[in-house]
């Protein structure tokens, strides 16, 4: 008999789960239709997985891939889906976009998935919303434009891209990406902390970090072994290593009446600002490390791929840099006027990004009932903008799917550019740090051009799943320049 209850208990607690399941699939629609309002046209999937699936199906990264195709043909640029777990509007359209992006916080707010903001933790610039998100990205802005004005900033890139080119003289092929990752974080961690590569902390920051980034991009199931889980735990460490410099710099500080002994980084201009809380300010310093580490060394992979695929372009870039270098003495550094020469540099770069796509979509909420044109986006809904539908769209970019550097020459203006091109974001959402990255590409690529060629494999392209990388990590096989 006992035997028999247990079993039934057990048949009822499945049948509930699995009608839970369903109504909260369907139950949004439903209520659309009682109120007769309905989003526009689209597929909601399957229960619980919906379409999040085909959605993430691994494509190359300057495609739309086969979902965004499949959909925006059977349904138009913008639909209805059911995306990581909640009902979703898409949009593949350059304007919806834009008025998403300019309507942060006041019809539109940043909505992660719940498992992200368990690794990035609830103080994370990425994922903070309202007057939280707007305390933070000021200090961000004030804290880059500091930085840049500091006169050793540009020559601590620049000796780093030499450092790591200068490893290669002996060598006929590197892995591209781990390259460029090794230059990315040792000028973030010089940059943000002080630190050098060699020293303790920064080791245990990257090893961390490594950590870090692979449960990121994981299946977010909170079970020991798992990468989610060591991720978490991985990010509560580089907190600890963090608080242990923030404190040490203090105490250094109150030990210290020698003003001159107060380093120039992005922490010790930091501990000044008494608007964020010590959480915040670890958070602060996460952040700054994933921005400045993932995205810029992506950026670089992305720039010489494309180079590789066009002669001509990287021609015209040696030509440029050729120039820079020759009314400098031997190893005289660049400086900022140098810097604003690069104008085909630049459009080298924006290409990569456009074509690339670094950041493929962003995830937002609708605050409230949005109508936009026929479009109706119900109040609580997700909503995707696909910025790289609008980077692809040969209606906007002629001869869309090809590398073409030239075409930024040709840009009529700057507001015309920043409605079809949004590879950091929008709005009050766009990276702060978008332009010291587009600076470590263009340092880093002055010295590659002149000192080496390349090839890369055939079969290796940046691959969008949902982030983007190079599956075999860029192999490229090197034949130094004659001089």
């Amino acid at each position: 008999m006992a035997g028999s209850t247990f079993w039934l208990v057990l048949l009822i607690g499945v049948f509930g789960f699995l009608l839970v399941l369903i109504l909260n699939h369907f139950l949004p629609l439903m209520l659309l239709r009682l109120n007769g309002t309905l989003p526009p046209k689209g597929s909601f999937g399957w229960p619980l997985l919906g379409e999040t699936l085909s959605f993430l199906k691994p494509h190359p990264s300057n495609s739309l891939g086969a979902f965004l195709k499949h959909h925006c043909s059977r349904y138009g640029k913008v639909f209805k889906s059911h995306l990581f777990l909640s009902p979703t509007i898409v949009s593949c359209d350059q304007e919806l976009n834009y008025f998403i992006l300019q309507n942060e916080g006041k019809l539109f707010e940043c909505s992660y998935p719940k498992p992200i903001h368990g690794i990035l933790g609830k103080s994370s610039m990425l994922v903070a919303v309202g007057d939280t998100h707007k305390r933070l990205r000021n200090v961000a802005v004030s804290l880059v434009t500091i930085t840049k004005t500091k006169p050793e900033f540009l020559s601590d890139i620049e000796a780093t891209a030499i450092g790591i080119l200068h490893s290669w003289k002996d060598k006929s092929q590197v892995i591209f990406c781990e390259e460029a990752r090794k230059f990315t974080f040792n000028v973030i961690v010089k940059q943000v902390l002080g630190l050098t590569p060699v020293e303790p902390q920064a080791t245990q920051i990257l090893e961390d970090f490594l950590t870090f980034m692979r449960g990121l991009i994981s299946l977010p199931l909170y079970i020991p072994g798992t990468p989610y889980a060591r991720a978490v735990k991985a990010r509560s460490r580089i907190s600890s290593t963090v608080k242990a410099i923030i404190e040490e710099r203090r105490r250094n500080a109150d030990g210290s009446t020698n003003s001159c002994t107060k380093r120039s980084d992005f922490l010790e201009i930091l501990l000044d600002v008494d608007s964020l809380s010590e959480d915040e300010k670890v958070s602060f310093i996460l952040d700054s490390l994933l921005g400045g580490y993932e995205t810029t060394s992506l950026l670089m992979a992305m720039v010489v791929y494309f180079l590789a695929q066009s002669p001509s372009a990287l021609q015209r870039l040696k030509v440029e840099h050729q120039n820079i270098r020759r009314v400098k003495q031997k190893d005289e550094y660049l400086n900022w006027d140098d810097y604003k020469k690069m104008e085909f540099t630049q459009n080298v770069i924006n290409e990569a990004l456009r074509c690339g796509n670094v950041v493929k979509f962003v995830h937002r909420k609708a605050l409230k009932d949005v109508k936009f044109r026929d479009y109706l986006i119900p109040s609580g809904w997700k909503v995707l903008p696909v910025f790289s539908a609008a980077h692809l769209d040969p209606s906007l970019h002629a001869s869309a799917l090809e590398f073409d550097p030239w075409r930024w020459e040709k840009i009529p203006s700057q507001d015309h550019v920043c409605k079809k091109f949004t590879p950091f974001g929008g709005g009050s959402r766009c990276c702060p740090g978008s332009e010291l990255g587009k600076l470590e590409v263009a340092v880093f690529l002055h010295h590659l051009v002149q000192n080496f060629r390349w090839r890369t494999e055939d079969d290796d392209e940046p691959v969008a799943f949902p982030y983007v990388e190079f599956q075999r990590g860029l192999p490229l096989y090197l034949e130094h320049c004659p001089h």
